[in-house]
């Protein structure tokens, strides 16, 4: 299992920070993922990756936790990478601090869903089939909102001033 988390652990912990409100939240349902893996090892199928059933794991997580926390108010602070992650990081140092801000505040227009989507399938990586496991939707249905996901943020970046999102 040490490998496992080892492997994962970043992909966990990125994709948890895009549904909690905070950091310290984050890595709460971290930890928490760990823990519920460990314990129910033995119920993971094999049917899709052990990174999606762990994304699964911390997504349902996450949500607990939020309606535990019901009365705090909604806030989201997208990830830094992802500018990078997104093919930004050949020009010089301050174009590049430029359209990561400009990214991070299109993020932040963004509904939360779009935004798990986004992280899910152009951050971490996963497939259609996967992000569509781990979001409970069918392949058809997370194409769609993918879709409208990556229209919502070229928009929102070009709206921002960002050309060539």
């Amino acid at each position: 299992m040490t490998s496992i988390v080892e492997h994962h652990r970043d992909a966990v912990f990125r994709y948890a920070r895009t549904l909690c409100r905070s950091e310290a939240q984050a890595e709460d349902v971290l930890q928490d993922t760990f823990i519920a893996a460990m314990r129910h090892a033995d119920d993971f199928r094999g049917a899709g990756s052990v990174r999606g059933w762990l994304l699964t794991i911390a997504r349902n997580r996450a949500f607990t936790a939020q309606r535990k926390r019901s009365g705090e108010p909604a806030h989201f602070e997208p990830l830094d990478a992802l500018g990078v992650e997104a093919g930004w990081g050949a020009e010089d140092a301050l174009e590049v601090l430029a359209r990561k801000d400009a990214l991070r505040q299109a993020m932040a227009t963004l509904e939360p869903e779009d935004q798990e989507i986004l992280t899910l399938r152009e951050l971490e990586g996963l497939s259609g089939p996967e992000a569509a496991e781990v979001l409970g939707l069918s392949l058809a249905a997370m194409k769609s909102r993918l879709h409208r996901a990556r229209l919502k943020l070229a928009a929102a970046l070009r709206k921002g001033g960002i050309d060539g999102a």
